[in-house]
């Protein structure tokens, strides 16, 4: 991968489905709760101040729909003892009859209260949606702006999963909490308050006879709550068990066909989806009872108000008007009580997916400092000393790197070596400036790396690792990404010059073939060409070599070698390599033990020498040897 460009590449914008636990959306479903809800909920509600008077108006027209909405059976009630009355008119043989009129303006007025309460209902669902599509783009641009500004140790504390979690599932949950939360809270709480209002309007013997009704119903909505949650709890832990083992298995599947484990890999799989299923079907089961038992208890309500009415209306203080508007403000009364104790577990998993997005933007960058020189500034030539260089892990005070010093003039080409874990690539990291140092200096050109930007410092650097990197995007893309302002004949040319035009030419669409995210409808020896090529379009002054020819074949390694010798004429160029046959050449090898040099010189001074280098060179050749016998 080249890293002398810091610009991100084209990227093919889809959908964000966000793969959130399976139950998230069902009442009482159970969500991690939030370890600091005061705290959180502060630094949520911060966050949505901009969004201030678009909240406002989101709040008066729930209210205002709810309001409307409320007041349709009291009208209605108007319409029903009218038609009531002149029924009785006629049965009596009373003058006059149903006024037909009178209840045609009942309803008319009634056809405008539900359009106005469904106008201010769309309005304020139309401010909502934009607010937390807002809000979900704005935390995706900080989240992403964030990534960029975390130092490399973050990532090795933290898994790509952990990350990846909290730019899309955290995000869409709070995202789509917000949006039905809010508006759900209003309108549940203004439903409340207006029904138990218009209830007392109306009778206020039978709205204590309904609010008897309330306990009876909490009792109920605990005990499903107190027994679901256990099961939801383990429901979204057994989902990201099975999605985990998927993933894994599917990433290696070639390796499962490989070594025969098939029947092993499906039964890991049968027994953890065997718990998910059990705590999925327990968990829904559950929840879903919810509906019935509310509706019972709320039927044998309606059954004691009836009553209740009846007795009233025979004793002529009670319309039968009032009695059916009553009724369907009971109903209107029970739902929004159910309604916030599911947005009491909606606001945690909201507070929750904020918390952990919030501890992630407050993860400590790295430091910035004010530069003291710009690489565009400068004629950079290429040489590099080492001084006395010193560096251990953030998380460890053991030193990884002792007291390294080297002196590298331009143009050179330096191999380092030495047995894994003696250093070799934390050396090209530091000076890449991935770490900082815990003693010592690096100079460029005599220049401090720490009087440059991270970025600018980054410019002068092309870089070719042993994991190949490519993006989903065309072989074109691919390769412009060392250098995006390039031409398409730039571009073959760098190809060409990496050996790579030929087999990318035998491939369908040739330069305008798509890769998949992985790269892996193309070879690994392949993938590692196209980094090649991407690095040399780079052209940067000083070139980093990781195990760069690791996965080619030995007559295109062949091939890479005399192509990066003549990339590397006047360049300065480090290289890592464990097939020491392939750096015979270098004008200097460093060789690495134990975070220190050991020795340094030529292939011929140090096999003079027959020390530690000489051992490595030797060891591979008589394994070689071994292998052949």
């Amino acid at each position: 991968m080249s890293q002398n460009n810091t610009s991100r590449p084209p990227v093919r914008r889809g959908p964000m489905g966000g793969h959130g636990p399976m139950g998230g959306g069902r009442m009482m479903a159970g969500g991690v709760k939030a370890k600091n809800f005061k705290g959180s909920s502060k630094k949520l509600l911060s966050y949505l101040k901009p969004f201030k008077w678009p909240m406002i108006f989101v709040m008066g027209f729930a209210a205002l729909s709810t309001v409307f909405n409320i007041a349709g059976p009291k009208v209605l009630a108007k319409a029903t003892d009218e038609l009531a009355s002149g029924i009785m008119k006629i049965v009596t043989g009373a003058e006059g009859g149903i006024d037909f009129g009178y209840i045609s303006m009942i309803l008319l007025i009634m056809v405008g209260i539900y359009l106005l309460s469904s106008l201010f209902s769309y309005l304020q669902g139309y401010i909502m949606a934009g607010i937390s599509t807002d809000v979900s783009y704005d935390l995706r641009n900080a989240i992403e702006k964030k990534i960029n500004k975390l130092p490399l140790a973050y990532f090795h504390r933290n898994s790509q999963g952990d990350v990846l979690s909290r730019i899309t599932n955290d995000v869409d949950t709070l995202s789509n909490s917000l949006n039905q939360s809010i508006t759900q809270l209003i309108t549940s709480v203004c439903t409340i308050i207006g029904v138990l209002i218009m209830m007392l309007s109306i009778s206020w013997q039978m709205t204590l006879v309904a609010l008897c009704i309330i306990p009876v119903s909490l009792v109920f909505v605990t005990v499903i709550v107190k027994l679901s949650q256990k099961h939801f709890k383990g429901q979204q832990e057994y989902l990201g068990t099975v999605n985990g083992q998927v993933e894994e298995m599917y990433g290696g599947h070639v390796i499962v066909k490989a070594f025969g484990r098939e029947k092993e890999t499906v039964e890991t799989f049968d027994r953890e989806n065997e718990k998910l299923y059990n705590a999925g079907w327990k968990a829904q089961f559950l929840s879903g009872l919810m509906q019935p038992v509310m509706g019972f208890v709320g039927n044998l309500g309606y059954v004691v108000i009836c009553m209740v009415g009846a007795s009233m209306a025979a004793g002529g203080t009670m319309t039968i008007g009032g009695i059916q508007a009553f009724i369907q403000y009971v109903r209107s009364f029970t739902m929004p009580i159910t309604q916030l104790a599911n947005i009491s577990n909606q606001l945690q998993m909201t507070v929750a997916a904020a918390e952990r997005i919030f501890e992630f933007l407050d993860e400590e960058e790295e430091p910035a400092g004010e530069p003291k020189l710009s690489m565009k500034d400068l004629e950079i030539r290429g040489d590099i000393r080492f001084d006395h260089v010193k560096f251990g892990y953030e998380d460890s005070e053991d030193l990884v790197i002792h007291d390294f010093s080297a002196d590298v003039k331009a143009g050179q080409k330096i191999a380092i070596v030495g047995p894994t874990g003696a250093g070799k690539t934390t050396m090209v990291k530091l000076l890449m400036r991935f770490h900082d140092l815990k003693g010592g200096q690096i100079f460029v050109d005599g220049h401090p790396i720490t009087d440059f930007t991270r970025g600018d410092l980054r410019t002068e650097f092309g870089m070719v690792l042993q994991d190949a990197w490519l993006y989903n995007g065309t072989i074109l893309e691919n390769i412009r990404y060392g250098k995006l302002s390039a031409t398409d004949e730039e571009v073959v040319a760098a190809a060409k010059a990496a050996q790579a035009d030929h087999f990318i030419r035998t491939l369908p669409g040739s330069y305008q073939m798509e890769l998949n995210e992985e790269g892996t409808n193309v070879s690994q020896g392949q993938k590692q060409l196209l980094t090649i090529a991407r690095a040399i379009l780079a052209d940067s002054r000083i070139m980093i070599l990781d195990e760069a020819t690791s996965s080619v074949d030995t007559r295109t390694e062949v091939l890479i070698q005399k192509a990066m010798d003549n990339l590397m004429q006047g360049r300065t160029s480090f290289i890592i390599a464990h097939r020491l046959s392939t750096i015979r050449n270098a004008d200097l090898i460093l060789c690495m033990k134990d975070g220190d040099i050991v020795e340094q010189g030529t292939h011929e001074e140090l096999m003079a020498k027959g020390g530690f280098y000489a051992n490595l060179y030797n060891s591979q050749f008589e394994t070689g040897e071994e292998e052949a016998g």
